[in-house]
């Protein structure tokens, strides 16, 4: 069975617009030109067999995208060790938009589950305006406290009335690194589960309150969860995160 190559990426800055189809053909693109040996998909029209984690919304930065690349069973030109990684890390930055960098890769077995399968759980970071910090937190202690918050939504061009509170795992008023202490924004941390169906961080904002505004919104983590333990799908542990995340925040700023 062929192996599978997991890369974990960030999407940072103007490129946050790009939806999640034109991505794909980003790194379509990106793996042609780093000489990887992908796999295919058979058929008429082949395919590169590539597997995205959970889609992110139009418009959201990340700082933790996922993607399975599948190899074909060639020994040659894979990537062994640290060092080999590291290289084919920088040459898929460069050959990508500024904005998304690679900042950790790692050899899966091909037998693992997908990661929109593993995946449960995210964390995001919401910048919220209209409201003051203290108003805020008087609507994220209205929510969690209530039994239901329902939204409503379109599927198959029909409106139904969905409960979002179940997904809401955790929600507070928090200050963001990035931002000075003096006129702020104000910033929600939060995690939402994926399933039965996941929630969208505007979806959840405007459950706050008629005058509660999204800003920025940007996913930090993606969760795989068993037995009461939580875990990344890609772990740091490679050296690649700390500097590559570095450059990535330079190129998309």
């Amino acid at each position: 069975m062929a192996d599978r190559l997991r890369i974990r990426f960030v999407k940072l800055g103007k490129v946050r617009f790009t939806s999640h189809r034109d991505v794909a053909r980003m790194w379509e693109r990106a793996l042609r030109r780093s000489g990887l040996p992908v796999a295919s998909s058979n058929g008429f029209n082949p395919r590169p067999l590539l597997a995205f984690g959970l889609a992110l919304p139009t418009g959201a930065e990340s700082l933790a995208e996922y993607l399975d690349v599948t190899l074909v069973p060639v020994e040659v030109s894979r990537p062994e060790n640290p060092d080999e990684l590291g290289c084919l890390a920088a040459t898929l930055s460069e050959a990508l938009p500024e904005g998304i960098d690679v900042v950790a890769l790692s050899r899966v077995a091909g037998g693992a589950d997908s990661l929109q399968q593993e995946v449960t759980l995210c964390s995001w970071d919401l910048e919220v305006r209209g409201v003051t910090a203290s108003e805020l937190a008087r609507s994220v202690e209205r929510l969690l406290d209530a039994p239901s918050v329902s939204v409503r939504r379109e599927r198959k061009g029909r409106i139904f009335d969905d409960d979002l509170r179940p997904a809401v795992r955790s929600l507070a008023v928090s200050h963001h690194p990035e931002e000075s202490s003096c006129g702020a924004p104000t910033w929600l941390r939060a995690e939402l589960t994926t399933r039965p169906r996941g929630v969208r961080p505007r979806e959840l904002v405007e459950a706050l309150g008629a005058d509660v505004m999204l800003g920025r919104a940007r996913r930090t983590q993606q969760w795989i969860e068993h037995g009461g333990e939580r875990w990344e799908p890609l772990s740091a542990g490679l050296g690649l995160d700390v500097a590559m995340a570095a450059h990535a925040w330079e190129r998309a700023s």
